[in-house]
């Protein structure tokens, strides 16, 4: 099987990101609704996500990550991203995020898009397993992992903060 065929299914599409996503990714990435989970607490500018692109090396290896822009099969439509980060090789392990439009959350374009990257880091990275670290109060996100695999195996008291009260995050596992 192609890398090509094993980031796709019959609908979407996962690819590298490509200068003419800058846009997409600096809208996204300065998200303050997102900075909780992401741990981000300071804006991007064009030039850091122009050069981001420009200067990955997109290689798990030497990056310790690989982002890929969610894409519609159909009309090459930019409906998001999926990374996996922190990738250990050693321990074949990788923390996957995802993050999607607003305008194309709740058609099923995070679980397909699961499917596919989860696949991707069995097959290709050759992990052994996938985890991520969710809000315990963010009831779609955990439906959404448990209904593709990933079960509760922690929980982290007090870990994000938002405004002045801190929340916990559940750590949640998918082993292939």
């Amino acid at each position: 099987m192609r890398e090509t065929e094993m980031l796709s299914d019959s609908n979407y599409q996962l690819r590298a990101p490509e200068p003419e996503d800058l846009d997409v990714l600096f809208n996204m990435e300065n998200d303050t609704k997102l900075w909780m989970v992401s741990g981000n607490a300071v804006p991007y500018s064009r030039y850091q996500i122009k050069k981001y692109i420009q200067q990955s090396q997109h290689d798990f290896y030497t990056d310790r990550q690989v982002r890929f822009m969610i894409t519609r099969k159909s009309d090459k439509a930019v409906l998001g991203t999926i990374d996996l980060t922190d990738i250990d090789p050693y321990n074949g392990r990788g923390e996957i995020g995802i993050a999607l439009l607003s305008e194309y959350r709740g058609q099923g374009v995070a679980s397909a898009s699961l499917k596919i990257v989860s696949e991707y880091a069995k097959k290709m990275l050759r992990l052994r397993q996938l985890f991520c670290l969710v809000p315990a109060d963010n009831d779609l996100s955990i439906k959404l992992f448990a209904s593709n695999g990933f079960s509760e195996s922690g929980r982290l008291k007090d870990w994000l903060v938002h405004g002045k009260t801190y929340s916990d995050v559940l750590v949640l596992q998918k082993f292939f």
